[in-house]
């Protein structure tokens, strides 16, 4: 079985994040960046087929050089090599650029299933999935919480927004994964030290015969407005339970 993953370098979830002054983008610079979190669950489902079926995972990523580093995390827990894209003229393209450049790197090779995560925090658009199926011409079940495959055929699970359906889809598909689909593993030792020496096929937007332009323009950013302080009720419960009630209807207009 020959699977594809899409991952994507994002920001640490846990960083705190600051725009530039201008408000056109996020401040990156001292920013801990890592294997976007939704990946993580396609790699370790991609690797939990390759256990089982054999063959072999391949990591596909478009992004800056320093994006080097999760695709070194996603080959150190078990993929055995990776298909990048870095090229400068293809920064600050939106998901619909992204995804041609993917389907692009992907029709050169015939892969019988492409998983990647249902989104990226950084910009949750949830649509580069999408497209690149589209782009394809394959069925695309997105947040899939779910995995089996036999048979030329994968029964997928998704579960979005409390409905829950059980589908079957002839391969080749792509899949987008969520948080429910397994655990993923850490990267071992020596995951970690095979991980630099496993091959990267290296391309630019020329070598695919890509001219891109984004479709979509950023026309800026602002964080949202500081939280308003609470208010500490005091007096008797009766008192405070009017207060409350009073407080909910006329200033939040809860009621």
């Amino acid at each position: 079985m020959k699977i594809a993953v899409l991952v994507k370098q994002v920001a640490d979830t846990a960083a705190k994040i600051e725009l530039q002054p201008d408000g056109s983008a996020v401040r990156l610079d001292e920013v801990q960046k890592v294997l976007n979190p939704y990946d993580e669950y396609a790699v370790e489902a991609a690797i939990q087929l390759k256990e089982q079926h054999g063959g072999e995972v391949a990591i596909v990523n478009v992004g800056p050089a320093s994006a080097d580093e999760a695709v070194k995390t996603a080959l150190a827990m078990g993929c055995d090599r990776a298909m990048v894209l870095r090229d400068e003229a293809a920064r600050g393209l939106d998901p619909a650029g992204v995804a041609a450049i993917l389907a692009e790197m992907l029709a050169r090779e015939e892969f019988d299933l492409v998983l990647c995560g249902k989104q990226a925090v950084d910009d949750d658009a949830h649509q580069v999935g999408p497209a690149v199926a589209e782009r394809l011409d394959v069925p695309v079940v997105t947040f899939v919480t779910s995995l089996a495959v036999g048979d030329g055929t994968a029964v997928v699970g998704r579960d979005a927004d409390g409905i829950k359906e059980t589908l079957a889809v002839p391969l080749p598909a792509v899949f987008s994964c969520q948080k429910g689909l397994n655990e993923p593993r850490y990267p071992s030792l020596p995951g970690i030290m095979q991980a630099a020496r496993k091959p990267k096929d290296v391309v630019t937007l020329a070598d695919l015969g890509l001219n891109l332009a984004p479709r979509v323009a950023r026309q800026g950013l602002s964080l949202p407005p500081p939280r308003a302080a609470g208010k500490v009720l005091a007096g008797e419960i009766p008192d405070q339970v009017k207060e409350l009630v009073r407080l909910l209807r006329n200033e939040a207009r809860a009621v």
